[in-house]
């Protein structure tokens, strides 16, 4: 490769701005550039004076507050004392992702745009301000606003212009390689366990909180199931108010699990180790070695419904004709309507979509799924109890998420079908921890 290495940073709540950080990566690939993607808050951001060009994509939450994997990154770029000038040799781009039906639409973008030119940054485009609100969707000024930059990028970088990029429908290389484990050398690793020398809980390091009861409190008759779950946080070291928010990470359903193993003839026992192919980190949230079953079942988001870029994604693997040329076309900015149609408004997850595409299904590579599918975002429930009252328990008010669409089998939220299936009696675990705490 050639040309500069772009470095794309993220700052994403739901996995919307991660997504499209990813997609901007690819795209640099394409063009043979070298490229790392991360999110905010692992970057050291007193490496960003030596950075040469850099993508920030970030969405907005709450009252106009960054995602909270960028605001370690975000008090650090604020501080008075970073001088002037410190980014005059960094190029720079900031892309938002929001919502204009919020008072504070994309404000932490245009507030990052505005630090970034404050500290010397060249702005090789203006701030892009994508709308979920548009009629088209946030790609109505993401695409544009990729060209722009790559645009601006070659103007910049001459010699790219000779560059032969890959085609569109030739496969990336994988993010990770799986290399899978013989009997002989599987470890057995507890991925519930609790550190003898416990920290506060974060998303880096959650507790392990065991189900005390699961309890229905709307009447049977009632057309909602709304339960209250009580967990035991001792030893967490947990302190909350009434209101304050817990975040919980689902995991899927067995009998997706069991379909997604059979439709990739994956061995759901089978343990392997991942081995990166560039820059990436192996996910945190992976014990190593890991299981299928694992994997699958705690950490691939089979149950969303996906975004354009899997469609992208997924297209460079089919061979039949007829699955190719509707999965380009449902990947292309041309079909965002009739992708629409086929995913959104019915709420299709992933997992159906690989049903609907046998063959090219069939074609998938077990390398590529870190690439294919997101990691299961965590979910949040205001925490209803009190630690006067219920000392070292944490409770909260569930409604089962359940809902038809025109698909004949009901769509069913994954976090809260997932918490009231759960029997206490089993001695089930919950990985649960605190954020954004008021």
């Amino acid at each position: 490769m050639s040309g500069p290495v772009l470095l794309v940073l993220y700052g994403s709540q739901t996995g919307t701005a991660q997504d499209t950080a990813h997609r901007v990566a690819r795209q640099a690939q394409r063009r043979r550039l070298k490229v790392r993607v991360m999110p905010l808050d692992r970057y050291d951001p007193a490496q960003l004076i030596s950075e040469v060009l850099v993508v920030f994509v970030c969405s907005t939450t709450g009252q106009g507050d960054p995602p909270d994997n960028m605001k370690t990154f975000w008090r650090f770029l604020f501080r008075k004392s970073v001088p002037a000038g410190a980014l005059n040799r960094l190029d720079c781009a900031v892309l938002g992702l929001g919502d204009s039906s919020y008072p504070k639409f994309n404000f932490v973008a245009k507030k990052l745009h505005k630090r970034l030119e404050q500290l010397g940054g060249t702005m090789l485009v203006p701030v892009g301000l994508a709308d979920d609100q548009h009629d088209l969707g946030p790609d109505a000024v993401i695409d544009p606003w990729l060209s722009l930059f790559w645009e601006k990028v070659l103007v910049l970088n001459p010699s790219l212009a000779d560059v032969v990029p890959l085609r569109e429908d030739e496969p990336l290389p994988p993010s990770f390689t799986f290399h899978f484990l013989d009997a002989e050398t599987k470890r057995t690793t507890d991925p519930a366990r609790v550190p003898s020398d416990r920290t506060a809980p974060s998303e880096s390091c959650p507790f392990p909180a065991r189900m005390l009861s699961n309890r229905r409190v709307t009447h049977p008759s009632h057309f909602q199931d709304v339960r209250l779950i009580e967990f035991d946080i001792s030893g967490s070291g947990i302190e909350f108010a009434a209101g304050d928010i817990v975040m919980i990470r689902p995991h899927n359903a067995a009998a997706d699990v069991r379909l997604f193993c059979q439709l990739l003839r994956l061995d759901p026992e089978s343990s392997f180790t991942l081995k990166p192919t560039g820059n990436a980190a192996v996910p945190a949230g992976l014990p190593e070695p890991c299981t299928v079953h694992h994997l699958v079942e705690r950490y691939l988001d089979i149950a969303a419904v996906p975004r354009r870029s899997f469609f992208e994604l997924l297209s460079t693997f089919a061979t039949d004709e007829r699955e190719r040329d509707k999965l380009m076309e449902f990947s292309s900015a041309a079909g965002q309507e009739e992708l629409h149609g086929y995913c959104n408004r019915p709420r299709r997850t992933a997992l159906e979509v690989l049903t609907d595409f046998p063959q090219t299904t069939s074609e998938l590579g077990v390398d590529h799924l870190l690439d294919l599918f997101p990691e299961i975002q965590p979910r949040s429930f205001s925490i209803a109890s009190s630690l006067k009252t219920h000392p070292d328990r944490l409770q909260i008010l569930v409604a089962v998420v359940r809902y038809q669409t025109k698909l004949y089998k009901p769509r069913r939220g994954l976090c809260s079908s997932w918490l009231a299936s759960l029997d206490p009696q089993q001695g089930l675990v919950l990985i649960s921890w605190i954020l954004g705490l008021k």
